[in-house]
Protein backbone atom coordinates (compact mmCIF):
# COMPACT_ATOMS: atom_id res chain seq x y z
CA UNK A 1 0.00 0.00 0.00
CA UNK A 2 1.36 3.50 -1.09
CA UNK A 3 -0.57 5.26 1.28
CA UNK A 4 -2.08 5.82 4.41
CA UNK A 5 -5.95 7.15 5.73
CA UNK A 6 -6.21 9.97 7.49
CA UNK A 7 -9.24 10.92 9.39
CA UNK A 8 -11.10 12.09 12.60
CA UNK A 9 -10.40 11.35 16.01
CA UNK A 10 -14.07 11.99 17.47
CA UNK A 11 -12.94 13.27 20.68
CA UNK A 12 -12.72 16.61 18.32
CA UNK A 13 -16.65 16.04 17.95
CA UNK A 14 -18.03 14.29 20.72
CA UNK A 15 -19.88 17.47 21.46
CA UNK A 16 -21.61 16.67 18.29
CA UNK A 17 -22.60 13.49 19.10
CA UNK A 18 -23.91 14.22 22.15
CA UNK A 19 -26.14 16.83 20.16
CA UNK A 20 -26.67 15.19 16.79
CA UNK A 21 -26.44 11.80 17.43
CA UNK A 22 -24.04 9.12 16.17
CA UNK A 23 -25.52 8.64 13.02
CA UNK A 24 -25.92 12.72 12.00
CA UNK A 25 -22.71 13.35 12.92
CA UNK A 26 -20.68 10.60 11.50
CA UNK A 27 -22.82 11.77 7.87
CA UNK A 28 -21.57 14.96 8.11
CA UNK A 29 -18.36 13.76 8.64
CA UNK A 30 -18.35 11.79 5.18
CA UNK A 31 -19.96 15.10 3.61
CA UNK A 32 -16.70 17.13 4.58
CA UNK A 33 -14.94 14.20 2.72
CA UNK A 34 -13.50 12.21 5.64
CA UNK A 35 -14.36 8.56 5.36
CA UNK A 36 -12.24 7.09 8.64
CA UNK A 37 -12.23 7.55 12.10
CA UNK A 38 -11.09 6.74 15.96
CA UNK A 39 -13.53 6.37 18.87
CA UNK A 40 -12.46 8.20 21.50
CA UNK A 41 -14.63 9.95 24.62
CA UNK A 42 -17.82 8.78 22.58
CA UNK A 43 -20.14 6.75 25.63
CA UNK A 44 -20.37 3.04 23.68
CA UNK A 45 -24.41 2.64 24.39
CA UNK A 46 -26.12 0.53 22.26
CA UNK A 47 -27.74 3.29 20.60
CA UNK A 48 -24.40 5.40 19.55
CA UNK A 49 -22.93 1.55 18.37
CA UNK A 50 -25.76 0.79 16.06
CA UNK A 51 -25.36 4.73 15.11
CA UNK A 52 -21.80 4.22 14.38
CA UNK A 53 -22.18 1.17 12.39
CA UNK A 54 -24.96 2.16 10.22
CA UNK A 55 -23.49 5.31 9.37
CA UNK A 56 -19.93 3.12 8.61
CA UNK A 57 -22.21 0.99 6.34
CA UNK A 58 -24.33 3.67 4.66
CA UNK A 59 -21.34 6.03 3.91
CA UNK A 60 -18.55 3.83 3.46
CA UNK A 61 -16.76 4.81 6.52
CA UNK A 62 -14.03 3.27 8.11
CA UNK A 63 -13.37 2.86 12.66
CA UNK A 64 -9.49 2.61 12.73
CA UNK A 65 -9.15 2.15 16.22
CA UNK A 66 -11.84 2.20 19.15
CA UNK A 67 -10.67 3.29 23.04
CA UNK A 68 -10.48 0.98 25.98
CA UNK A 69 -8.73 2.16 29.58
CA UNK A 70 -7.68 -0.67 31.65
CA UNK A 71 -8.88 0.95 34.25
CA UNK A 72 -10.47 3.67 35.64
CA UNK A 73 -8.12 6.89 35.31
CA UNK A 74 -8.73 7.74 39.16
CA UNK A 75 -10.61 5.89 41.61
CA UNK A 76 -14.16 5.24 41.03
CA UNK A 77 -14.65 7.27 37.88
CA UNK A 78 -17.35 5.30 35.87
CA UNK A 79 -16.89 3.56 32.63
CA UNK A 80 -16.17 0.54 30.84
CA UNK A 81 -12.59 -1.00 31.22
CA UNK A 82 -10.50 -4.01 29.76
CA UNK A 83 -10.48 -5.75 33.13
CA UNK A 84 -13.63 -5.68 33.65
CA UNK A 85 -15.90 -5.51 30.50
CA UNK A 86 -13.27 -7.26 28.05
CA UNK A 87 -16.27 -9.33 26.51
CA UNK A 88 -18.05 -6.08 26.35
CA UNK A 89 -15.51 -4.44 24.61
CA UNK A 90 -14.53 -7.27 21.95
CA UNK A 91 -18.48 -7.32 20.65
CA UNK A 92 -18.06 -3.79 20.20
CA UNK A 93 -15.33 -4.28 17.83
CA UNK A 94 -16.87 -7.19 16.23
CA UNK A 95 -20.20 -5.02 15.26
CA UNK A 96 -17.91 -2.00 14.00
CA UNK A 97 -15.47 -4.59 11.91
CA UNK A 98 -12.55 -2.82 13.94
CA UNK A 99 -9.52 -4.73 14.93
CA UNK A 100 -7.56 -1.96 16.95
CA UNK A 101 -8.20 -0.53 20.51
CA UNK A 102 -6.06 2.09 22.04
CA UNK A 103 -5.60 2.81 25.39
CA UNK A 104 -5.37 6.82 25.98
CA UNK A 105 -3.61 7.32 28.62
CA UNK A 106 -2.15 5.05 31.80
CA UNK A 107 -4.03 5.92 34.92
CA UNK A 108 -2.99 8.67 37.39
CA UNK A 109 -2.26 5.88 39.83
CA UNK A 110 0.14 4.02 37.85
CA UNK A 111 2.18 7.02 37.58
CA UNK A 112 5.16 7.92 40.24
CA UNK A 113 7.65 5.23 40.26
CA UNK A 114 9.07 3.21 38.20
CA UNK A 115 7.63 0.24 39.92
CA UNK A 116 4.00 1.32 39.33
CA UNK A 117 4.78 1.88 35.26
CA UNK A 118 6.23 -1.59 34.83
CA UNK A 119 3.37 -3.01 37.08
CA UNK A 120 1.07 -1.78 35.04
CA UNK A 121 3.18 -1.82 31.78
CA UNK A 122 2.75 -6.29 32.69
CA UNK A 123 -1.04 -6.11 32.98
CA UNK A 124 -1.66 -3.65 30.11
CA UNK A 125 0.73 -6.53 27.92
CA UNK A 126 -0.88 -9.25 29.50
CA UNK A 127 -4.61 -7.75 28.31
CA UNK A 128 -3.01 -7.18 24.73
CA UNK A 129 -1.98 -10.85 24.74
CA UNK A 130 -5.51 -11.80 25.19
CA UNK A 131 -6.83 -9.41 22.61
CA UNK A 132 -4.54 -10.80 20.04
CA UNK A 133 -5.89 -13.73 20.64
CA UNK A 134 -9.51 -12.41 19.57
CA UNK A 135 -7.44 -10.44 16.63
CA UNK A 136 -7.89 -7.57 18.00
CA UNK A 137 -3.96 -5.75 18.37
CA UNK A 138 -3.81 -3.23 21.63
CA UNK A 139 -2.07 0.03 21.05
CA UNK A 140 -1.25 2.42 23.68
CA UNK A 141 -1.33 6.44 22.85
CA UNK A 142 1.10 8.79 24.46
CA UNK A 143 0.92 12.39 26.07
CA UNK A 144 3.02 14.64 27.33
CA UNK A 145 3.51 12.87 31.19
CA UNK A 146 4.78 9.40 29.88
CA UNK A 147 8.12 12.10 28.86
CA UNK A 148 8.91 11.90 32.88
CA UNK A 149 12.04 9.81 33.20
CA UNK A 150 13.01 7.03 35.49
CA UNK A 151 16.64 6.37 36.37
CA UNK A 152 17.43 8.44 33.11
CA UNK A 153 14.89 6.85 30.82
CA UNK A 154 11.34 8.01 29.21
CA UNK A 155 8.14 6.70 30.58
CA UNK A 156 7.15 5.88 27.38
CA UNK A 157 10.04 3.97 26.49
CA UNK A 158 9.73 1.72 29.35
CA UNK A 159 6.82 1.28 28.59
CA UNK A 160 7.95 0.21 24.53
CA UNK A 161 10.69 -1.87 25.98
CA UNK A 162 8.84 -4.24 28.75
CA UNK A 163 5.97 -5.33 26.10
CA UNK A 164 5.55 -7.97 23.68
CA UNK A 165 2.39 -7.51 22.31
CA UNK A 166 1.08 -3.99 22.97
CA UNK A 167 1.73 -1.15 19.95
CA UNK A 168 1.78 2.67 19.88
CA UNK A 169 -0.30 5.21 18.76
CA UNK A 170 2.10 8.14 18.69
CA UNK A 171 0.85 12.04 18.75
CA UNK A 172 2.91 14.37 17.48
CA UNK A 173 2.00 17.28 20.04
CA UNK A 174 2.38 15.65 22.72
CA UNK A 175 5.78 14.66 21.86
CA UNK A 176 6.70 18.27 21.28
CA UNK A 177 5.33 19.64 24.49
CA UNK A 178 7.54 16.23 26.23
CA UNK A 179 10.44 18.08 24.51
CA UNK A 180 11.13 16.02 21.66
CA UNK A 181 11.25 16.21 17.78
CA UNK A 182 8.42 14.54 16.62
CA UNK A 183 9.94 13.65 13.27
CA UNK A 184 12.84 11.91 14.89
CA UNK A 185 11.53 10.22 18.16
CA UNK A 186 8.34 8.33 15.54
CA UNK A 187 11.49 7.14 14.05
CA UNK A 188 12.62 5.18 17.19
CA UNK A 189 9.28 3.17 17.06
CA UNK A 190 9.91 1.43 14.17
CA UNK A 191 7.40 -1.37 13.32
CA UNK A 192 5.36 -0.58 16.57
CA UNK A 193 3.26 1.72 14.95
CA UNK A 194 -0.10 1.55 13.02
CA UNK A 195 -1.96 4.64 14.37
CA UNK A 196 -0.52 8.28 14.31
CA UNK A 197 -2.47 11.87 15.94
CA UNK A 198 -2.14 14.61 13.61
CA UNK A 199 -2.71 17.44 16.47
CA UNK A 200 -0.41 20.85 15.44
CA UNK A 201 0.57 23.00 17.95
CA UNK A 202 0.67 26.92 18.25
CA UNK A 203 1.75 29.71 20.69
CA UNK A 204 -1.57 32.25 20.89
CA UNK A 205 -1.72 35.98 22.26
CA UNK A 206 -0.75 36.72 25.45
CA UNK A 207 -3.91 37.95 27.21
CA UNK A 208 -2.68 40.96 29.70
CA UNK A 209 -4.69 41.47 32.65
CA UNK A 210 -6.02 44.80 33.26
CA UNK A 211 -5.23 46.93 36.26
CA UNK A 212 -1.66 47.33 37.86
CA UNK A 213 1.06 44.76 37.61
CA UNK A 214 0.20 41.23 39.07
CA UNK A 215 3.39 39.01 38.90
CA UNK A 216 1.17 36.19 39.27
CA UNK A 217 -1.21 36.95 36.79
CA UNK A 218 1.57 38.06 34.33
CA UNK A 219 3.08 34.50 34.78
CA UNK A 220 0.07 33.04 34.46
CA UNK A 221 -0.90 34.83 30.92
CA UNK A 222 3.11 34.25 30.00
CA UNK A 223 2.47 30.34 30.67
CA UNK A 224 -0.80 29.75 29.34
CA UNK A 225 -0.68 30.25 25.72
CA UNK A 226 0.35 26.88 24.06
CA UNK A 227 -3.17 26.19 21.93
CA UNK A 228 -4.35 23.19 19.82
CA UNK A 229 -4.56 24.08 16.22
CA UNK A 230 -5.74 23.06 13.28
CA UNK A 231 -3.58 21.28 11.12
CA UNK A 232 -0.76 23.30 9.11
CA UNK A 233 -2.08 26.39 11.46
CA UNK A 234 0.44 25.50 13.76
CA UNK A 235 4.34 25.27 13.70
CA UNK A 236 4.53 21.64 13.85
CA UNK A 237 6.34 20.02 10.65
CA UNK A 238 2.94 18.02 10.12
CA UNK A 239 4.24 17.02 6.13
CA UNK A 240 7.48 15.50 7.85
CA UNK A 241 5.48 13.67 10.61
CA UNK A 242 3.12 12.07 8.23
CA UNK A 243 6.45 10.69 6.39
CA UNK A 244 8.41 9.56 9.07
CA UNK A 245 5.14 7.69 10.31
CA UNK A 246 4.64 6.35 7.15
CA UNK A 247 8.02 5.26 6.86
CA UNK A 248 7.69 3.27 10.06
CA UNK A 249 4.49 1.89 9.82
CA UNK A 250 2.05 3.86 11.01
CA UNK A 251 -1.65 2.83 8.45
CA UNK A 252 -3.85 5.72 10.19
CA UNK A 253 -3.44 9.57 10.87
CA UNK A 254 -6.41 10.79 12.96
CA UNK A 255 -6.55 14.41 12.83
CA UNK A 256 -7.57 15.75 16.86
CA UNK A 257 -8.02 18.86 18.44
CA UNK A 258 -8.76 18.98 21.95
CA UNK A 259 -10.83 22.62 21.66
CA UNK A 260 -11.60 24.57 18.64
CA UNK A 261 -11.49 27.97 20.88
CA UNK A 262 -15.48 28.73 19.70
CA UNK A 263 -15.02 27.94 16.37
CA UNK A 264 -17.52 25.08 14.90
CA UNK A 265 -15.43 21.61 14.94
CA UNK A 266 -16.14 20.16 11.63
CA UNK A 267 -14.97 24.33 10.69
CA UNK A 268 -11.89 22.96 12.23
CA UNK A 269 -12.22 19.29 10.21
CA UNK A 270 -12.58 21.69 7.21
CA UNK A 271 -9.38 23.81 7.56
CA UNK A 272 -7.31 20.74 8.43
CA UNK A 273 -8.23 18.94 5.71
CA UNK A 274 -7.93 21.70 2.79
CA UNK A 275 -4.26 22.03 4.53
CA UNK A 276 -3.47 18.77 4.52
CA UNK A 277 -4.75 18.36 0.69
CA UNK A 278 -2.57 21.16 -0.09
CA UNK A 279 0.48 19.00 1.46
CA UNK A 280 0.19 16.24 -0.86
CA UNK A 281 -2.39 13.91 0.92
CA UNK A 282 -5.76 14.62 -0.90
CA UNK A 283 -6.01 10.96 -1.69
CA UNK A 284 -5.38 9.86 1.76
CA UNK A 285 -9.28 10.93 2.64
CA UNK A 286 -10.41 7.57 0.71
CA UNK A 287 -9.81 4.04 1.24
CA UNK A 288 -9.77 3.28 -2.97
Amino acid sequence: MNKGLIGIQMSTIKDKIAELGAYRTLKACAELGYHCVEVSQIPMTEENVAGMKKACEEFGIKIAALSAAMEPMMPGMPGEYLTTDFDKIVADCRTLNCDMLRIGMLPMTCMGSREKALDFVKRADEIAGRLKEQGIDLYYHNHHVEFVKYDGEYLLDIIRNHTRYMGFELDIHWIHRGGENPVEFIKKYDGRIRLLHLKDYRIGQIQMPEGPFDPKAFMAAFSDIVEFAEIGEGNLPVKECIEAGFAEGSEYFLIEQDTTYGRDPFESLRISKENLEKMGYADWFCMD
